[in-house]
């Protein structure tokens, strides 16, 4: 059994403690880093290379993609957060133009949200994304053999949804159709989560709480990794990151845990838009081998 099973049978105020990432800052904090995402995401999409591309025909979901050049880049999926019941591609474009310098495209993602759908719908969303890109990826300027995927908190879920074994099949696409990840302040076993106030709109089950955790699920082909997470987490996210961090090692695979200083939960993510910070070097560096 995980570690992270076992916070499950934790005090259900504990977990509310641990993983309650919005009171880990003050409304301000929150608030400002918000409006960073949506404003600095504003000012990328005037330099989208293709708009609201519809990546999954049952849902209707679209991605946006920047960077793309004269021959196919790489390309840096992201999947935004927001505890799988907010925020959208409108709000997680900031690290494009920051990529497009090195040479690298960004594929944003949106997916219909809870309580609207169920977590298995977001996450059957998401992979449909993956599939879409390395079918089609070479008409919209991308290498479908170079995708690297990440994602911040729910983001960082679903980053490790894709890297999870078991649906590649489904979408008709290798197993090691991803190459490199990074996972920030992700959530990679949902049974805490289940026992914790996110339950009131995610309603996970004890079966889809375990079919749905990355850590549950690891790869049997992976990719190298960079799990990362801010020093400013809440103890949850923490233990969340550390522990897929040694899965993944123990799995056999290539993983580099990065505690980000002078960062919280929500604010670590905003590092991406510059090149010179630790966790957009690593990005990088993951993407460039």
């Amino acid at each position: 059994m995980s570690v992270l099973a076992e916070e499950a049978n934790w005090p259900r105020e504990v977990l509310d403690r641990d993983y309650g990432a919005r009171a880990s800052v003050t409304p301000e904090v929150f608030e400002a880093a918000m409006r960073d995402y949506r404003s600095r995401s504003e000012e990328m999409r005037s330099h989208a290379t293709h708009v609201d591309v519809v990546y999954d025909e049952p849902s209707g979901q679209t991605i946006d993609i920047y960077g793309t050049g004269a021959t196919p880049r790489p390309v840096f999926v992201f999947i935004h957060g927001g505890y799988w019941r907010m925020l959208s591609k409108q709000d997680s474009a900031f690290m494009a133009a920051m990529l497009a310098k090195q040479g690298i495209a960004t594929a944003v993602v949106d997916y219909r949200l809870a309580p609207e759908v169920s977590l298995d719908e977001i996450v059957r969303e998401v992979r449909a994304a993956i599939g879409f890109l390395w079918r089609t990826g070479k008409d919209y300027g991308i290498d479908p053999d170079r995708i690297h995927v990440g994602g911040s908190s729910a983001g960082g879920h679903l980053t490790g949804a894709v890297l999870s074994s078991g649906w590649h099949e489904g979408e008709g696409v290798p197993e090691d159709v991803i190459k490199g990840a990074l996972p920030i302040s992700g959530l990679f076993h949902l049974a805490p989560i289940a026992n914790s106030f996110v339950q009131d709109w995610i309603k996970l089950d004890a079966a889809a709480a375990e079919r749905l955790s990355p850590a549950a699920n690891i790869a049997r082909v992976g990719c190298p990794i960079v799990v990362a997470y801010a020093d400013g987490e809440p103890d949850g996210f923490r233990r969340q990151s550390t522990e897929y961090d040694r899965l993944w090692r123990e799995a056999g695979f290539a993983s580099e845990l990065m505690q980000i200083p002078g960062r919280n939960h929500f604010d670590v993510l905003l590092d991406l838009a510059t090149e010179d910070t630790v966790l957009s070097k690593a990005l990088v560096r993951l993407i460039k081998g």
